[in-house]
Parts: C-alpha cells; sequence; structure tokens
C-alpha cells in the first residue's frame, strides 16, 4: 500500500511525463467506466488495461455530505494489476495519484506545445488543482513568473501566500492578454476565456471542464488556435469544450490535430501559433501514474 505522502516524496515531475510518453508508445489502452449511485453519493470505477503495462481499477467514493462532518467528500483507491498474470501488486492513494495525473498530463502538452522561452504563467483557479499546476509547471519552467486569478479573489490570494512572488490577478482580461502560457481549472460551465484575448506565441492548457455541459473558453479561441487533444476517445462525444463546438459546426474533427497517441505531431508549426490543450483525463491515465508511482516505491526499497 503506497500513502500519499510515502509516495509524493518519490516523484519528480519531468521523470513522470517521460513515463506518460513512454505509455502512449503501447499498445493504446482499453478503457470502461462504471456508475453506482445511492441518493446523491457516488461509487465511481474507472478501469483501463495496457498490455504490457498492467491493468488498473480505480475506485473513488463522492459523499457530498461528508465535508459537513468534516471528512473529504472524495476518496478513494487504485488498484494495479500485473500485466504478466493479474496479481494485485499495489494499492495506492487516489489523491496522489489524480494529482499527479491530472497536472502532469497538462504538463506533457506544455513541454511539446508551449515556447521554451516562455516566462509568464497564469492559473486561472485557485483550488487544488491549481496549487498542483504550480508546482509541475514550476518544475518545468523554474524562472517564470506565476500570476493566478480566481473569480474570489480571497482565495487566489491564499494560494499565492503559499507560492513567494506568485502574483494575483484583479482582471482576467489582462492576465491572460500579459502570460505566455494560460492553464485553466475550473469548475465553469461558461467560458471564462475569450478568444480576442489571445496573443501570438501563448499556449492555452484547458484541464477544469469534464461534462458535456462545460467550457472554460470561447469558440473563438478553439477557433484561433491549434486544437491538442489528451486522448480522442475521452474528450469527443464527452466533454463540452470539445464536443459543443462540434456539434455547432464551429470545428470540425479534423481541427483536433492529435492526441498522445501520435505524440510527434505535438509540435508548433511557428514561434506565432496558438496553441491549445484539452486535458480530458481517463482511466489509461490513471494505469500509467500508477505504474510510475509503484516503479518509484520499488526503486526506493
Amino acid at each position: 500500500m503506497i500513502s500519499f505522502d510515502e509516495g509524493e516524496k518519490l516523484l519528480d515531475w519531468m521523470g513522470f511525463v517521460a513515463a506518460l510518453a513512454a505509455g502512449h508508445q503501447r499498445p493504446k489502452a482499453e478503457i470502461a467506466d462504471t456508475f453506482l449511485y445511492r441518493g446523491k453519493d457516488t461509487l465511481l470505477n474507472r478501469a483501463a488495461w495496457i498490455d504490457g503495462l498492467g491493468l488498473a481499477v480505480k475506485s473513488a467514493t463522492v459523499f457530498p455530505g461528508n465535508p459537513a462532518a468534516g471528512k473529504p467528500m472524495v476518496n478513494g483507491g487504485v488498484s494495479l494489476y500485473a500485466h504478466t498474470d493479474g496479481m494485485l501488486e499495489a494499492l495506492v492513494d487516489f489523491h496522489l495519484v489524480t494529482k499527479w495525473k491530472t497536472a502532469g498530463d497538462s504538463l506533457l502538452a506544455a513541454t511539446r506545445l508551449a515556447r521554451p522561452d516562455s516566462r509568464k504563467i497564469l492559473i486561472v483557479g485557485a483550488g487544488t488543482v491549481g496549487r498542483s499546476l504550480r508546482q509541475a509547471y514550476g518544475a518545468v519552467f523554474p524562472n517564470a513568473e506565476f500570476t493566478v486569478w480566481n473569480r474570489t479573489r480571497t482565495n487566489a490570494e491564499l494560494m499565492a501566500a503559499e507560492f513567494p512572488g506568485m502574483q494575483v490577478a484583479d482582471d482576467l482580461e489582462t492576465a491572460v492578454r500579459a502570460a505566455d502560457i494560460v492553464t485553466s481549472a475550473t469548475m465553469s460551465t461558461q467560458p471564462n476565456i475569450k478568444g480576442e484575448w489571445l496573443q501570438p506565441g501563448q499556449h492555452i492548457d484547458l484541464i477544469g471542464a469534464y461534462r458535456p455541459d462545460m467550457r472554460e473558453a470561447d469558440d473563438a479561441a478553439l477557433t484561433r488556435a491549434r486544437v491538442f487533444v489528451d486522448s480522442f476517445d475521452t474528450t469527443i462525444g464527452h466533454i463540452g469544450e470539445i464536443e459543443i463546438p462540434l456539434q455547432s459546426g464551429v470545428i470540425t474533427r479534423d481541427d483536433l490535430v492529435s492526441d498522445y497517441y501520435t505524440l510527434d505531431k505535438f509540435t508548433r508549426n511557428s514561434p506565432d501559433d496558438i496553441t491549445l490543450f484539452k486535458n480530458g483525463g481517463g482511466a489509461h491515465l490513471d494505469l500509467m501514474t500508477s505504474r510510475y508511482i509503484l516503479d518509484q516505491w520499488k526503486a526506493a526499497q
């Protein structure tokens, strides 16, 4: 069993990005999700099988009443099984896998699409994921200046206080226009990021929208940018960020340049390209993340 604290101290963002890239060189994952409900409570199981890498089932319980009792709303774990014989190899903390999977997914795209000389990074959203993004992007762009914008300024100030030198933005448009990289992790259903604000050379990283009715960037942003996703299978038909403009005809399937299974296409055509990446997640990424965590744990023994 690998706890959050035990695993966290062993992991490295650049090593993890390399592991994600290597995972997508293997045969394409088979994935499946199941949901069980009891009133407002939910059990979600996300399963993945990658030949040569193994099998994983990530189970998450979502109990909205827990915070009132001083307990986390979301709990769970990841069961990792060997690819050779299906034997259980590890139980990994749910929050550890989710943190590294979510931020690392975006970081892999940024290492390929963002300009290497990016120095101004804007984080939109001051929640748990926003803090993970500050850690992840800081590992790849150590000399960057970080700014955070949040709908409630007080929360942005609390996050900035945790990271020396981080600034708080009052106006989102001004902050977006000034950034080299914009990474957004909000629960918005209406786009916060407008295409008219985007500047040549920017990289836009969208994480928050995960339901069919959710979006963080408007149609103009998608039409102005070269659009990439982590997986066609987990974004098309599932996430509003991509599916809504596809259904309305604003973009076509051909406008989606690549997913991670053709990682060599994650490149800029010119320094002035605006690139946009949609982080859709998926059980295959949980499997790759859990395997990386276990490998690092074994190496430390």
